[in-house]
């Protein structure tokens, strides 16, 4: 289960990385144009055309850009920076590992900071996808919009950001139900043969031949 937790966090991480840096959170197309496409990302926006190929431009100025973009962008390194560091921290903790042996309460710890890093981790990987996701159907809809006026729409990278959100916060579960499954086998076992049994043994086969 540990290492389960582990390679679905990794994951989770690996996703919310690239989607990070993906260029194709939102996509725009015109009508009266087909042979362009509009791709836009946190950090650049690109141009499609089947003449040149795609060309890309980073954003001039931070402060320039939409709110819920700025945001994204935040939330997005603090996505990264938790569930690397829950990475880091699981792999000490893991059962097997030549590290920290003789301290099990420090590997139980480090698989609870792990998991508690990963829900972090997760969540702030949902918010930005879902705030930026929220604001183009906003704008899609926006009937002050004129209709022949091409609008964004979903990209490629919203729906692997949503799973890599998923992805970290089902690893920092399983982390949680590791620790769960460890506490009950470190548990201390019955011990049937003790005096008071013994004794509550005797008394009822003494009241059953009365």
């Amino acid at each position: 289960m540990q290492r389960t937790a582990l390679f679905v966090t990794f994951g989770g991480l690996v996703t919310s990385l690239i989607t990070t840096f993906l260029p194709l959170w939102k996509t725009m197309n015109s009508d009266l144009n087909e042979v362009e496409n509009w791709f836009s990302g946190l950090w650049h926006t690109c141009l499609y055309t089947e003449e040149v190929g795609i060309q890309c431009k980073a954003y001039e100025s931070v402060l320039g850009l939409p709110m819920d973009l700025q945001i994204s962008r935040v939330l997005m390194s603090v996505s990264i920076g938790t569930g690397g560091l829950a990475v880091l921290a699981a792999f000490p903790g893991l059962e097997g590992v030549e590290m920290c042996l003789g301290q099990p309460a420090l590997k139980r710890g480090l698989l609870i900071l792990s998991g508690v890093l990963s829900w972090v981790s997760g969540l702030t990987t949902l918010a930005p996808v879902s705030i930026v996701a929220y604001t183009t159907v906003v704008e899609f809809w926006d009937e002050g919009f004129p209709d022949v006026m091409p609008r964004w729409e979903y990209g490629e990278a919203m729906f692997s950001g949503w799973f890599g959100g998923l992805a970290l916060v089902i690893g920092g579960t399983l982390f949680f139900v590791a620790v769960c499954m460890g506490d009950y086998d470190q548990r201390p076992p019955s011990v049937p043969n003790s005096p008071q049994v013994k004794h509550r043994t005797r008394h009822y086969l003494k009241t059953e031949v009365l």
